[in-house]
């Protein structure tokens, strides 16, 4: 699982947190980050391929980072195939 945010305490950047992916070491500082940002998207990815999905999310903060417009919506788009569907979560 992972939630995009827009980090309104540092700066209004787009991050990304990777749930799945925390340790103990830092599970909460994320957690409290992201909880603390302004939400934007979050889903599931498929195991396979799950590096490219991240490549494809890094692209995509790039761009929101630099100004450019991109909805919710565009952005699970953009994702598709490397999406996994609520039932095989």
């Amino acid at each position: 699982m992972f939630e995009v945010y827009r980090d309104t305490a540092y700066g209004g950047q787009y991050r990304v947190v990777y749930f799945t992916e925390l340790q103990d070491h830092n599970k909460e500082t994320e957690i409290n980050r992201a909880m603390s940002g302004e939400h934007f998207v979050d889903g599931f990815l498929r195991n396979f391929g799950k590096d490219d999905a991240k490549a494809v999310i890094g692209e995509m903060l790039e761009r929101l980072n630099r100004g450019e417009r991109i909805s919710p919506e565009d952005f699970l788009r953009t994702l598709g195939e490397h999406m996994a569907s609520s039932e095989g979560a």
